[in-house]
């Protein structure tokens, strides 16, 4: 190159600053600062380009499992995205279905289990499944075995609507998985559907022999509870000793709920909600039969993924819940008394970082966010310095 065409350090300066402009080179975004009621919190981009990711999963190595609604599943790792997992079943990508949520095993340091649920093809259309599989890691690429369908949803229908779906493992070992109704209201009132429901399941896919139909006489085995219109927040709670889930409502009537065993959370029967024409929805607010939700939303925030602070990074939020909201582009943080009675709502981060799908605790305390973007994104909240 003569030196008439090689570029002065200034140029250089220029010419990399006009990569950068237009994205041709990666660039960590700046900390951000927020003041909330009670702290100041800070929000770090830890990754993206994630195509509308739904769960994350911590593993004990501190690397953290990540799903993509269109079917992959990564690992972050040392500040990076792993290459998509190989060894997924096939997966129905339409409309809201697709990759959902993932857990890791109780143990996992063990037993290498990975829990997911997704959008599973059959006669029909398709249904909400969980399955797990072995996760084999070789250098930078990984890969799930052995993978078995652990629940199946049987009525399989074209609706891209309403596939729930969250995991959660309960101290006892038993594992819930939540669904929505598919949009067809009156299947959350049926007990041998497992649409609009709380199941409940061994690791293998066995019946607890504790669950309320475990004789599949009065509803499915695997049934815990029903009502529900779309269950996409999920947690077990230390404080009541049960499960909490947030599903979305019709137009209004969001809800935080917490299902006990055999019982029915009303859904299309009762809501707080009115259908998007703006008709009513069933008889009304109650009825004998039915249970109140603990709290709802009107209008609706459509309410994701769910976490309940136990860490100690934030000791003024302790025992409340965080609620990631898709609509509203906010985490809303319900405070709770003693008892677990919900006592006030503080509304974080409206808009800063788009629709957010999910919200876990960190083992350090920390919280982290999956944004439900085509640009999507891992945030970590940590306690502002």
């Amino acid at each position: 190159m003569s030196d008439l065409m090689r570029p002065t350090k200034s140029f250089a300066w220029v010419f990399a600053l006009l990569l950068l402009c237009t994205g041709l080179v990666a660039a960590a975004a700046a900390p951000r600062v927020f003041d909330t009621k009670e702290v100041k919190v800070q929000a770090d981009i830890l990754a993206s380009g994630l195509e509308h990711p739904w769960g994350l999963a911590f593993l004990p190595s501190g690397d953290v499992i990540v799903t993509e609604r269109p079917g992959r599943m990564r690992i972050f790792s040392d500040g990076k995205l792993s290459k998509p997992i190989a060894g997924l079943p096939k997966i129905a990508v339409h409309g809201q279905g697709g990759l959902l949520d993932v857990v890791a095993s109780l143990n996992f340091a063990s037993d290498q289990l990975v829990f997911f649920t997704f959008a599973e093809p059959g006669k029909g259309g398709s249904g909400t499944a969980a399955a797990r599989g072995k996760l084999v890691r070789e250098g930078e690429n990984a890969r799930l075995e052995d993978v078995k369908i652990i629940y199946s949803m049987k009525k399989k229908t074209s609706s891209p609507l309403q596939f729930g779906s969250r995991l959660v493992f309960a101290p006892d070992g038993t594992l819930f998985i939540t669904t929505g109704d598919r949009g067809e209201g009156m299947r959350a009132q049926d007990k041998h559907d497992s649409a609009g429901a709380v199941l409940r399941v061994e690791p293998d896919g066995s019946i607890p022999p504790d669950n309320p139909y475990a004789d599949g006489k009065k509803g499915l085995p695997a049934l815990w509870s029903k009502g529900h219109r779309n269950i996409q927040g999920a947690a077990y709670d230390p404080l009541t000793k049960g499960l909490i889930t947030t599903e979305h409502g019709p137009m209004g009537g969001d809800e935080v709920n917490r299902p006990e065993a055999g019982k029915n959370y009303g859904w299309p029967i009762i809501t707080y909600g009115r259908d998007y024409s703006g008709a009513k929805i069933g008889i009304g607010t109650a009825a004998p039969g039915y249970e109140q939700p603990l709290y709802y939303w009107d209008p609706s925030i459509a309410p994701s993924g769910l976490a309940i602070y136990e860490g100690s990074m934030f000791p003024e939020w302790k025992n409340d819940l965080l609620v990631g909201a898709l609509k509203f582009e906010l985490i809303a943080r319900l405070t709770r008394d003693a008892q677990g009675k919900i006592t006030g709502e503080e509304r974080m981060f409206k808009g800063a970082f788009g629709r957010i799908r999910d919200v876990r605790e960190a083992p350090d305390g920390s919280v982290w966010l999956l944004t439900d973007e085509e640009d999507g994104q891992i945030i970590r909240l940590s306690r502002a310095k």
